[in-house]
């Protein structure tokens, strides 16, 4: 299944389905559910925009059947320093999260970096994400040791509900 680039009028649906997977009721009905310890959107079209904008090189790939069909996911990717990349809000439709697509997705996005030139994936994860963690480093992706503090005065992450948040960085060499 291919990965398309995202054009400006994309990013309203992207915007939505990153929240309904990440926040709120909607993405209860899926594994990747936020809502038990962050309240408040996950991004918004203008943010989307906005780091587009200040990062040139940045993409959002989505996840389709065909270039004109309905939008089943998403991936942030950008390159970060030497030939290593970052990916970040690998998301799926909360009800198709059973369908093996965040792995089809993952590889997809990995083979993309690889075309671009790059050998290593870098991600940041939280840390109370056990179950996501895990998922990752079945897919090669292991702790790198370094952790980052959660942004407890930015609203733009979301709003915590818990005061141990933080994030781990993952990273898998692809080549």
């Amino acid at each position: 299944m291919p990965l398309y680039p995202a054009a400006d009028a994309d990013l309203d649906p992207i915007a939505a389905l990153v929240n309904s997977a990440y926040r709120g009721d909607s993405s209860r009905a899926g594994w990747t559910t936020e809502a038990d310890y962050l309240d408040g959107q996950r991004t918004d079209p203008e943010t989307l925009r906005r780091d587009l904008a200040a990062k040139s090189c940045a993409r959002v790939l989505m996840l389709k059947d065909g270039p004109s069909e309905p939008l089943l996911g998403c991936v942030w990717l950008e390159p970060a320093k030497g030939d290593t990349w970052y990916l970040g809000m690998l998301t799926v439709t909360p009800t198709l999260q059973d369908r093996q697509l965040g792995r089809t997705m993952l590889a997809a996005a990995e083979a993309y970096v690889v075309e671009q030139g790059g050998k290593r994936i870098q991600m940041t994860v939280v840390s109370i994400r056990d179950t996501l963690i895990a998922w990752y480093e079945r897919r090669g992706y292991a702790f790198t040791g370094e952790t980052r503090p959660f942004p407890y005065d930015d609203e733009q992450f979301g709003v915590p509900r818990r005061a141990d948040l933080s994030f781990i960085v993952m990273e898998k060499a692809l080549v």
